[in-house]
């Protein structure tokens, strides 16, 4: 699982920080920021629980691939992935 803070949605009320502190923390600017991306498994729940928790439901899930899953690609040249990649997003 990744997550995002959409900052310009982001008021820091710090919920999310008080809730899940080993991803979120409020920065100097007083909003929300993520500090590890890659959500480890035992912070799942709390995570979930900091999106629900969100006022104004700046927090999401990062639902774009880290990796290129599909077997297909393995005889193509990386530029025509990187692409394909491209046109998906």
């Amino acid at each position: 699982m990744k997550v995002k803070v959409n900052r310009d949605a982001c008021i820091g009320c710090g919920a999310c920080a008080a809730i899940c502190p080993d991803v979120f923390e409020i920065d100097d600017e007083g909003l929300s920021k993520v500090v590890n991306s890659d959500v480890k498994d035992e912070n799942i729940d709390d995570v979930k629980d900091a999106i629900d928790s969100c006022p104004t439901g700046a927090i999401e899930e990062d639902e774009k691939p880290n990796k290129i899953v599909n077997s297909d690609v393995k005889d193509k040249n990386i530029d025509d992935v990187k692409d394909a990649i491209e046109e998906d997003e």
